[in-house]
């Protein structure tokens, strides 16, 4: 039987500001192989690993936020050669972080080996997913966003978790996805309709700051003779139903 107990995760939107046109983020697709969304464009993200809680409290940040910031950081790293937060940001630290980092080092021994360090405050809370009822294992997810640095080196699939990246504006995504071409699960879309808001990075971290973040376990409800899948309607979301015959879950 699936473990119950939510596994705490963490994610990170990272924005790439375009002048005249709406932002683009940075998604990847999940192996058609991986147990959970697979085959699925998600933002980079996983579990909460022990090194994070480390690094969090050498930081003074040992919270859930903290904790959170710096695994959102690390998969970023990890899967598509992006770091959120972390100083310098060139590639060839980039490059030696991930290295380390997929041999099995901790996000802090990483940094102390290659002379880095992080700002956490670089990733801004976004929102907390925590699906509950589900029959596959369940992730208490915290979202981040963070914008790409004007000199950061274009990012890079790991190969491995996913199998190609793309740099996307969420109604994009949205429509590749509606028309079949792409798949995303109930979160990923909740959270493309709510980033589709945003004309750059500045507005989104402005709406992020403005609502209350809190865990949304979407539910079930009957509408209409109509069975849906919901969420609360006082936390940003554009869209917080949707039949339940058309979502894909993970």
């Amino acid at each position: 039987m699936t473990d119950p107990t939510p596994i705490p995760a963490a994610t990170v939107v990272i924005f790439r500001d375009r002048a005249g046109a709406p932002p683009e983020m940075l998604m990847v697709e999940r192996s058609a192989a991986m147990v959970f969304a697979g085959g699925a464009m998600v933002f980079p993200g996983g579990r909460v690993d022990p090194g994070d809680h480390a690094l969090a409290v050498a930081l003074g940040l040992d919270d859930e936020e903290g904790v959170g910031r710096i695994a959102a950081a690390r998969e970023s790293i990890e899967e598509a050669g992006v770091a959120p937060g972390v100083m310098p940001g060139d590639s060839d630290t980039i490059a030696r972080l991930r290295t380390l980092l997929h041999g099995g080092a901790t996000m802090g021994a990483a940094l102390d080996a290659v002379g880095a360090t992080f700002d956490p405050h670089a990733l801004l809370p976004f929102s907390r997913w925590l699906p509950l009822g589900m029959r596959h294992r369940i992730f208490d997810t915290h979202f981040y966003l963070a914008r790409l640095p004007d000199d950061a080196p274009e990012p890079s699939v790991d190969a491995t978790e996913n199998s190609r990246l793309v740099w996307t504006t969420a109604a994009d995504m949205l429509a590749e996805a509606d028309a079949g071409r792409a798949t995303i699960i109930f979160p990923t879309r909740r959270n493309l309709e709510r980033l589709a808001l945003f004309a750059d990075f500045a507005a989104a971290a402005a709406d992020a700051r403005a609502h209350v973040i809190r865990p949304i376990t979407p539910w079930f409800e009957d509408r209409d003779g109509v069975r849906h899948l919901c969420i609360p309607a006082d936390l940003g979301y554009p869209v917080t139903a949707e039949p339940a015959d058309t979502v894909r879950r993970a």
